[in-house]
């Protein structure tokens, strides 16, 4: 956990030098400030800021974990990650609805009259897959 705090501080420090560098250059160059190019690597910067922070959050809370241990066996990390149901076709679902919604900017917006319902509809399955039928719980 601590490598991947010190590699994504140093990206977010990388970022914000990109950011700065980009628009002192764009403004010496063409005479004006470019706002579209700036604004995303600064949005570059605040995103990778939003993960330094988790991880940072993380590994305090945490604490120490066999990835940090050189000496660490593959083994000694092993434990139960959460429950997956192989069978499950919803997530499939969930993500055509949503590859429908982001084609909805492009195609036209009377594709998300239908892009949402759909995605609706493949969470509340994925939801409560469980709840009901043969794997009910």
């Amino acid at each position: 956990m601590k490598a991947n705090v010190s590699m994504w501080s140093i990206m977010t420090a990388f970022f914000a030098l990109i950011t700065g560098v980009y628009a002192v250059w764009w403004s010496l160059t063409y005479g004006g400030w470019e706002p579209i190019g700036t604004a995303a690597l600064g949005m570059l910067t605040l995103m990778s800021t939003f993960i330094t922070f988790y991880l940072w959050k993380t590994d305090r809370t945490q604490g120490f974990v066999p990835e940090d241990r050189p000496d660490a066996n593959i083994e000694d990390g092993e434990s139960e990650l959460g429950f997956f149901s192989p069978w499950s076709w919803w997530p499939i679902f969930v993500g055509a609805a949503s590859a429908l919604a982001f084609a909805s900017l492009a195609v036209g917006w009377w594709l998300t009259f239908i892009a949402v319902p759909l995605a609706l509809i493949g969470v509340v399955g994925f939801v409560f897959e469980h709840n009901r039928g043969h794997f009910a719980h």
